[in-house]
């Protein structure tokens, strides 16, 4: 028999089959059909009553949730029994309860009579609509008993409770790699698979994910649908404008382990990391000096180049970065911008503001590798390392003596008396 035809046939006889029980007091004499009814009536009243008190004197033997009806019961206990007697003609697929199929049959029809009279959406299923609503109204019914997050939707409420407990049950089987939703492992598997799904109808660029392919689309349109509303500054994608706006809230959440200095951007973070394990990935092809980042080495460059490209209108003096006209620029104009919140003393370059807050902290980041001995800048530690090098880089230009420090050189140079005073600096 074809599946369309066995699935109409069954429910037709589970439809005829509930239709005889519900009927089963017309079969009866009419002598006792005013006791039936009296009977009916006197359920009716009871089951209206249980409305009013709350009662449900109908338990579930197997899970003991409990019902007003008897009849309700019994459609539940099919959850139990595995019974599934409505068929979808269309798919095959099996549903304990007519109005499960009904509501599936949906799926096919692509029926949506559910619509939000907010927004006007429609959905296949009451429930759907019910879930939707939440957007509008922000009720979040489901909360966490941990952290007081709450959820608008039960499956999200499940999702985050593995944030607590650390589960994360979908691995991936190629790296061993796990996570906390299926979902999740299906678009890391693409990495694996190298499948590109979405594909820009503009330029055929190909992405894992469908919200990739929606960032990428602004290059095309120039939308800037993500606007900062203290400055007005818009940006194609929303993580941009999160970030933005630590420039205003002065958020710093990067925090470096080490030393506890704190950075807007996880880059400037990495960044920093790099003083501390003294890596330097960038290295200049000219002299082989090596940097912690390009930034610097493009800087160091332009001392290869000779290249100056920022000059100062009142006194001629050019600069290879902006940065350092603009801290040359003080000079003329006096300002003092640095102002150090423990004494009151003023700075022209922001970085001599840092210099001095160590005398007030007592801060000394750079350490002799050789002694232990540290110190407030790297000048100093500089100056210092030649007590270990043995290196003398001030000479006496009169008797070929040299010195370590300049002071020294200064003091020798007084014995010289009478003699022009000559000095250099190797």
């Amino acid at each position: 028999m074809p599946l369309k035809e066995e699935s109409q046939e069954l429910n037709e006889m589970e439809e005829k089959n509930q239709y005889v029980k519900s009927h089963d007091c017309i079969t009866v004499e009419k002598s006792s059909s005013y006791s039936q009814t009296h009977k009916t009536q006197t359920r009716n009243l009871k089951v209206q009553m249980s409305v009013y008190t709350g009662e449900k004197p109908f338990i579930c033997e197997q899970c003991g949730k409990s019902f007003r009806r008897k009849q309700s019961l019994q459609i539940h206990l099919k959850i139990h029994s595995g019974e599934k007697l409505f068929i979808c003609p269309q798919c095959g697929q099996r549903f304990t309860l007519k109005k499960t199929l009904s509501a599936h049959m949906r799926v096919h029809t692509g029926e949506k009579p559910y619509t939000c009279p907010q927004c006007g959406k429609s959905f296949p299923r009451k429930g759907n609509l019910k879930i939707h609503m939440r957007i509008h109204t922000g009720e979040k019914p489901y909360p966490c008993q941990h952290c007081g997050k709450s959820f608008s939707v039960k499956g999200n409420l499940k999702n985050h409770m593995q944030v607590h407990t650390g589960e994360k049950p979908f691995m991936c089987s190629q790296c061993g790699k796990s996570f906390l939703q299926n979902r999740q492992l299906e678009v890391h598997m693409r990495v694996h698979t190298g499948e590109r799904l979405f594909i820009c109808s503009q330029c055929v660029k190909s992405f894992k994910q469908k919200k990739e392919l929606d960032a990428h689309m602004k290059i095309h349109t120039g939308e800037k649908p993500y606007s900062c509303k203290l400055c007005g500054k818009s940006y194609k994608i929303k993580g941009h404008l999160t970030i933005h706006m630590r420039v205003h809230t002065g958020e710093k959440p990067f925090v470096c382990d080490r030393c506890g200095k704190s950075f807007r951007y996880k880059e400037s973070l990495n960044h920093h990391m790099r003083i501390h394990s003294g890596e330097k990935c960038f290295i200049c092809h000219l002299c082989g000096m090596s940097f912690p980042d390009r930034n610097h080495l493009e800087n160091h460059a332009k001392i290869h180049a000779g290249e100056k490209l920022f000059m100062c209108h009142q006194c001629g003096k050019s600069f290879k970065q902006r940065a350092n006209l603009e801290n040359h620029k003080r000079i003329h104009t006096g300002e003092k911008p640095y102002t150090c919140p423990q004494c009151g003393r003023s700075f022209t370059v922001k970085g001599h503001l840092e210099y001095h807050m160590r005398l007030h902290t007592g801060e000394k980041p750079f350490t002799c590798p050789n002694c232990g001995k540290s110190f407030t800048n790297k000048g100093n530690l500089k100056t210092h390392l030649r007590v270990h090098t043995g290196e003398k880089p001030y000479k006496c230009l009169q008797c070929e003596n040299s010195f370590t420090y300049h002071t020294e050189l200064k003091r020798h140079l007084q014995t010289h008396s009478g003699e022009k005073l000559l000095f250099s600096s190797a």
